[in-house]
């Protein structure tokens, strides 16, 4: 359990450094950040000290604002021209009460970004997810188990091998209701990440 430990506050600290790095890149103060990510300055700050846990909300909030994506917070900038992520290597940015992980195993640059999630659910566990920005899109697929999403009002029970493409910018949850564990692996397309940011925020 103590390498898991050391390894959530390595990433959590790691992610800090990064969005510190964004932030002053752009010349903006904490309090800029914090109003354009929606955020309050006091998680602002635990974030940039690696304190805080950040959940995968406040990061797609803050990467968004920064328009960089959510993948180039949690890996260290790359000019190649390929990135490997070893077994066991992503970034475990979701952590379920009852065991289960939402790993971030791959990701490319903006303004179109793409992300690659392994999912596990344990029995019982379900992680609600806010709606993401205008004309984000998710693909899911089953390896294990089964799992229930639910995507704005409609609900859909999805088993080993089946697959769901929906709009990632409705409210949406996966829930594992049943007593076995489940895993599945999510592609999210987040198109234009941080076009609206250019033009809106006068330079500081």
């Amino acid at each position: 359990m103590h390498s898991m430990d050391a390894r959530a506050e390595s990433l959590a600290h790691a992610i800090g450094a990064r969005v510190k790095q964004e932030r002053k890149g752009r010349g903006w103060t904490l309090d800029q950040l914090a109003a354009h990510a929606g955020l309050s300055r006091r998680m602002l700050v635990n974030v940039e000290q690696g304190s805080a846990n950040p959940s995968v909300g406040t990061l797609l909030r803050l990467s968004d604002a920064l328009g960089v994506g959510l993948p180039a917070l949690v890996e260290s900038p790359a000019s190649r021209t390929a990135t490997l992520t070893r077994n066991g290597e992503g970034a475990v940015l979701w952590t379920g009460d009852r065991g289960g992980r939402g790993v971030l195993v791959a990701g490319t640059q903006p303004p179109n970004v793409v992300e690659l999630w392994d999912w596990t659910l344990a029995p019982g566990e379900e992680h609600r997810s806010e709606p993401h920005s205008a004309g984000t899109r998710e693909l899911l697929h089953v390896q294990d188990g089964v799992v229930t999403m639910a995507v704005g009002e409609d609900r859909f029970e999805l088993a080993r091998g089946d697959a769901l493409t929906f709009d990632g910018d409705l409210a949406h949850a996966y829930m594992n209701t049943t007593d076995e564990p489940a895993r599945f692996s999510l592609t999210v397309y987040e198109p234009g990440v941080g076009a609206a940011h250019r033009t809106e925020i006068p330079n500081a």
